[in-house]
């Protein structure tokens, strides 16, 4: 490999969702390595047993592929530094923390649970340091036996330095050093056997030969204890980017995977899969979560995948703590929809078409795409603006069909006499149709509004739908005369 190479990770727990942080922190690391013409690895960090779950997993490849997240190494691809499940690495991590121990860099601990929450209560009561109080960093090698003997499986804890300080630098965030006085002992191996992240991480992070650490700031605080556990290896650590954290739409509190809301409190997706649902395009998704901390000037917006490969940088990205706006998000989705052709707007429709439960073939949805592109922001809200197509009969209150200035008596003209006039196309287009109604229109004495909007209630049942000639041609000849002549007799029968 050479030395040049930027090798990043996106390292995800399967235990929850993949939440749009989690996606940002993905794509940030994956458009780096293409940048620099690097490796992109995706890692399963699947050591926390009682928390994983199988669905978790599927949510994060469904969701990263969904945005066009491919890696170079990693599950379902492979790769020289396999495996990539940590679950698969156990006797890996078990032979460093005791080359660690053997080292004088670790200790064995034997305290009982019991203990350390006695431990921890009575520091609560008197105040000062929390944390483990390294009563089993000096053990002799009889007491150690001693407890062995006694049936006690140890924890395996880094034995921090206590005196001087541990510096390291981030990219954003220049150089930190810490007193070592604040540093615990960590457990690096629990006593079943499996890692904790931090020696699980390191191990991997070095054999896997990645150069760039980029995740999110609350990480930050976690870093000194790795480059400890660093220098007991002897190992180089990677160079840290530490981004910054997204806030809810408030802007005062993080975009958090727990939601708690009030009643009557809009409930905002947070995980991939709720966007893709929602009818997000994944393209526009991409877009948005670049721009959600990072800027490559003061006016750029849109950004393809491609362009945002071309000008990635880490030193675009800030260190303040940027808002997730759904509303931003929103007007950049209107676009992307409006940018696609309509056979690609067609076949997005069809499953939130079939989703509604509405019979459409990709035929039916490339006559419906050019009505609803205009006024679509996300493609969830398209069945809703379309589902009188696909009734039978509609139900409305027949007092819509009168227009302003209009009474019952001329708007049941109006329907008989477009009905008519209808019926006697032999071309049922747009410009046909338009072209019939407005001399109707005139003929009638009308304003255009005024029959367009009579029309347009007696053929969706609404005032206000898709273009309607659009409308009236994808709905066709034989069920607009229809429903023509069925508003007529329910306006007839609201006079009687």
């Amino acid at each position: 490999m050479s030395k040049l190479e930027v090798r990043v990770r996106f390292a995800p727990s399967p235990t929850g969702g993949f939440h749009v942080g989690g996606a940002r922190t993905a794509l940030y690391n994956y458009l780096y390595a293409r940048h620099t013409d690097g490796s992109f690895i995706l890692r399963i960090e699947d050591t926390d047993r009682t928390r994983y779950a199988e669905d978790s997993l599927a949510d994060h490849i469904q969701g990263l592929r969904w945005l066009g997240i491919e890696w170079d190494e990693g599950p379902e691809v492979g790769g020289e530094y396999g495996p990539y499940f940590q679950s698969e690495r156990l006797e890996l991590y078990q032979r460093y923390a005791e080359r660690l121990v053997q080292e004088g860099r670790a200790y064995y601990c034997f305290c009982s649970t019991e203990r350390l929450a006695h431990l921890r209560e009575r520091q609560r009561t008197e105040g000062g340091s929390m944390g483990y109080d390294r009563h089993c960093r000096e053990l002799t090698s009889t007491e150690i036996s001693a407890y062995r003997s006694s049936g006690i499986t140890p924890v395996v804890r880094l034995k921090a330095p206590l005196t001087g300080t541990t510096a390291f630098h981030d990219v954003l965030r220049g150089d930190i050093s810490v007193d070592n006085r604040t540093l615990e002992d960590l457990v690096l191996l629990k006593s079943d056997g499996f890692p904790t992240y931090h020696l699980a991480a390191v191990v991997d992070d070095h054999l896997m030969r990645i150069t760039h650490i980029m995740r999110g700031d609350e990480w930050l605080t976690s870093v000194p204890q790795r480059i400890v556990l660093y220098d007991a290896f002897g190992w180089i650590p990677p160079k840290y980017i530490h981004l910054p954290t997204i806030l809810d739409p408030s802007g005062k509190g993080k975009l958090s995977k727990r939601r708690k809301h009030e009643p009557g409190e809009r409930a905002y997706p947070v995980f991939v899969n709720e966007f893709a649902t929602l009818g997000y395009l994944p393209e526009a998704m991409v877009n948005y979560l670049a721009r959600v901390g990072w800027s490559l000037d003061d006016k750029t917006e849109l950004f393809s995948m491609e362009e945002l490969i071309d000008h990635f940088d880490p030193s675009g990205i800030s260190k303040a703590p940027a808002v997730f706006s759904y509303d931003k998000l929103a007007w950049m989705n209107g676009i992307y929809i409006r940018r696609l052709e309509k056979e690609a707007l067609a076949k997005r429709l069809v499953p939130f078409l079939e989703r509604a439960g509405f019979e459409a073939d990709l035929s039916m949805a490339l006559g419906l795409a050019p009505l609803v592109q205009e006024r679509t922001k996300q493609l969830s809200d398209v069945p809703s603006l379309v589902d009188f197509f696909f009734v039978d009969k509609l139900d409305y209150e027949p007092e819509l069909l009168v227009q302003k200035k209009m009474d019952a008596e001329g708007t049941l003209e109006a329907l008989a006499a477009a009905e008519e006039a209808l019926s006697g196309l032999s071309a049922f287009d747009e410009q046909s149709l338009e072209s019939v109604l407005r001399a109707l229109a005139e003929r009638l004495n009308l304003k255009a509004g005024q029959l367009f909007g009579t029309v347009r209630v007696a053929v969706t049942g609404r005032r206000v739908a898709p273009p309607l000639f659009g409308t009236l041609k994808v709905l066709g000849k034989e069920k607009v005369l229809d429903r023509l002549s069925l508003a007529r007799a329910l306006l007839e029968e609201d006079r009687a």
